[in-house]
């Protein structure tokens, strides 16, 4: 990002396919997120690393979403949350933003709640991020990383143009193990 007048963008990005958009996340969506948070906290707890208790309540995501829109403010990060039908299903965030010329680039995160999982949605909100970073933020490579075992993810980044480039050994620590990373790499054009 190379000034925060582009990366202040609250407009809705909207895929052709379904209802499925992003849009710049919001003080008021720390409630349905918590929610999402505490029901799948069991589902989730092999893909991502454990959090503290304060992070399943509304508080604790009010306090999260403070941190990210700061970070959006000093453009290294654009955090947005994904509806359906207007109503907030997940999250998708382009982190660590290098704006520099000679770098602009970012990495890609993204969740979608069980209860709208299997429909499409993960891929749709990759594909409107990826939108985003290209004509908003004006980037040129986007990174992600997924487990080893996490093949729906996997599928959603390949269904997006991403492709392996490498594993990361022992790169995170999942349920009480150091697990290996699948790293993914899809370069936006100029």
């Amino acid at each position: 990002m190379s000034d925060t007048s582009t990366s202040t963008s609250t407009s809705t990005s909207t895929s052709t396919s379904t209802s499925t958009t992003i849009r710049l996340i919001e003080p008021a969506d720390a409630a349905p997120i918590a929610a999402h948070r505490v029901r799948d906290a069991e589902a989730f707890r092999r893909w991502e690393p454990a959090q503290p208790p304060d992070y399943f309540t509304a508080r604790g995501q009010a306090e999260r979403i403070e941190g990210l829109l700061a970070g959006h403010r000093a453009g290294t990060v654009w955090p947005g949350v994904v509806l359906f039908d207007g109503e907030v299903i997940g999250q998708v965030t382009v982190g660590g933003i290098l704006p520099q010329p000679h770098l602009r680039r970012a990495s890609l995160g993204y969740w979608i709640a069980t209860v709208a999982q299997n429909r499409g949605h993960a891929g749709d909100a990759v594909g409107l991020a990826l939108r985003v970073m290209r004509e908003e933020l004006g980037l040129h490579r986007v990174e992600a990383s997924t487990n080893l075992e996490n093949l729906p993810s996997q599928r959603v980044l390949r269904r997006n143009g991403f492709t392996p480039y490498g594993v990361a050994h022992a790169a995170i620590l999942l349920d009480g193990a150091w697990r290996d990373g699948l790293l993914w790499e899809r370069v936006l054009g100029d």
